[in-house]
This record gives structure tokens, C-alpha cells and sequence, in this order.
């Protein structure tokens, strides 16, 4: 997260917001966030929702990750907001919505499904 200079802007019970500003070095060759970063901030902003509901020396993994890219990350700032859909015993499901901002304008650019485990008693090292 540091290489990438996300910052976490809010987490609640069930919720995460991360956002990505805009650095050359996070591109592809057309100047767009890269794909990947996309799919980082999916990921990760999922993870920390679905972590906000589990047991405090519990860790999470994502087991499966889904992400649909709707329009290029062209912008200055990259927004993902996740949301826990079902929150099981061991699996949690999570839907992240990527936006992109531009001229102070937000535009979808990529959503996700991703399931998550809780692995108890396994605090993160």
C-alpha cells in the first residue's frame, strides 16, 4: 500500500474506502491506472471491509476475486468502496465499486466480487 501511496480513508463495520492519486509510475501505456493498481485497490478495500467483521486475532485471505474494468481509469484520483454483501462463519462475500475522478466528476471504471476467510486464532505476524 505504501508503494502505491493508497491511503485507507474510512473503515466501518463492513466497509472500507481506499483512494490512489495519480503517479505516472501506476500506468499503463495510454497514461491510465494500470489494471492491476485497479485491482489492488479492489482487493485490498474488500479485505479490510470483510476484516472489520471478523474476530480481532482472526486474519483474512481473499479465496476468490472477480473484476469487471467498465471504462479506463483515466483521472487524477482512484476511489474504491467496498461493501460486505454476506458475512458467513468462514467466508464473506464483498462487492468493491472502483471509480475514477476527473474534473471533479466521478465515473465507475471497475467492479468486483470477492470472497474472503477468516482464519481464527491466526493473528497477522
Amino acid at each position: 500500500m505504501t508503494l502505491i501511496n493508497a491511503k485507507l480513508i474510512d473503515v466501518k463495520p463492513g466497509y472500507c474506502e481506499i483512494q490512489i492519486p495519480y503517479d505516472v509510475t501506476l500506468t499503463q501505456q495510454h497514461g491510465f491506472f494500470h489494471a492491476g493498481i485497479i485491482s489492488t485497490i479492489a482487493d485490498n478495500a474488500a479485505g479490510y471491509a470483510s476484516f472489520s467483521l471478523m474476530e480481532e486475532d482472526s486474519s483474512v485471505l481473499t479465496v476468490e476475486f472477480k473484476l469487471n474494468l467498465m471504462s479506463p481509469g483515466d483521472g487524477d484520483l482512484l476511489i474504491a468502496k467496498a461493501n460486505v454483501l454476506k458475512n458467513g462463519r468462514t467466508l464473506t462475500i464483498c462487492r468493491s465499486e472502483v471509480f475514477i475522478r476527473k474534473n471533479d466528476k466521478e465515473k465507475l471504471c471497475a467492479a468486483s466480487q470477492t470472497t474472503l476467510i477468516e482464519l481464527k486464532n491466526k493473528p497477522d505476524k
